[in-house]
């Protein structure tokens, strides 16, 4: 059992002229100060979104999407998956009512992660290509689905259609085949399941401006501060990007979030919505 959560968040304009991710940390069921580092009851929501559309349209998308999503998960009853679900039609609503209020801003959307945290594990809804990490026992999992052209280009690599440096190089690469804007969201991954979380874990919302790194030079980040702080470790995953260098580089946030065992735990209890398997290692072209 998970007594509480540490976190902390970290974000950088990187080669771009403005901002357009978002993100927030809230405490479920009650208010949280910005400066307030541990859900002290175990029960903790992080939003994440990606904004597009521009200047102003990406930074508003991701802005009112986070927000929205936030509201509708408090006011919401019943089971968290669902809750999760109808957060996110909130979000992608409030997008679509944001550009009928002002039609300059048609085109901007966004991409999401929400995911809650409770006493036992995760649970979480995302549209897009920011990723979800787990951190455990020295390796990266990715949790959430990446709705990028991404992982169809590299099918094709491993089925021999494809060359796999063409695929790496791919000008599509990071076209999104799913994302908030207001319209019917075309893909939407918010499993069944989630995952139940141990001692030692670390758990990573980002924007894929972290893709910057190899998943080995993310492990290594991780490894190397896998006792540190959110704060941190936030920190430390950002200055990883920065020190890459790229000078188009894109936006990059990080959230950072680890759990913390209640001493009294005995972990034999098992919830019937959580589970510890299978989990899949990463390993993107690159690592």
């Amino acid at each position: 059992m998970i007594e509480h959560y540490a976190h902390a968040s970290h974000a950088i304009k990187g080669g771009r002229e403005y901002q357009e991710d978002s993100c927030l940390f809230g405490l479920v069921g009650r208010q949280m100060h910005s400066d307030e580092a541990v859900a002290g009851d175990g029960a903790l929501i992080a939003v994440l979104a990606d904004g597009m559309g521009g200047h102003v349209g990406g930074a508003e998308a991701s802005r009112i999407a986070c927000q929205a999503f936030q509201s509708r998960f408090e006011a919401s009853e019943g089971a968290y998956r669902d809750r999760l679900g109808l957060s996110l039609d909130a979000a992608n609503a409030a997008i679509g009512a944001g550009v009928a209020n002002d039609p300059t801003l048609d085109g901007m959307g966004c991409t999401l992660i929400g995911v809650f945290f409770d006493a036992e594990g995760v649970q979480w809804v995302s549209v897009g290509d920011s990723p979800l990490y787990l951190f455990r026992e020295g390796g990266i999992f990715r949790l959430n689905d990446d709705h990028s052209m991404a992982p169809l280009l590299d099918d094709l690599a491993s089925r021999g259609l494809m060359d796999r440096r063409e695929a790496r190089e791919s000008p599509r690469r990071h076209q999104l085949r799913s994302a908030l804007t207001g319209r019917p969201v075309e893909l939407v991954d918010l499993p069944e399941n989630g995952v139940l979380l141990q001692d030692g874990d670390w758990v990573i919302l980002a924007s894929d401006g972290l893709d910057t790194l190899t998943d080995r030079e993310l492990e290594a980040v991780l490894a190397q501060h896998r006792c540190a702080t959110p704060e941190e470790m936030a920190q430390a995953l950002i200055a990883a990007v920065e020190a890459v260098g790229d000078p188009f580089q894109d936006n990059t946030t990080v959230m950072a979030i680890k759990a913390i065992p209640s001493p009294l735990s005995s972990g034999d209890g098992e919830n019937e919505t959580l589970r510890t398997v299978p989990l899949t290692w990463r390993n993107r072209p690159g690592s």
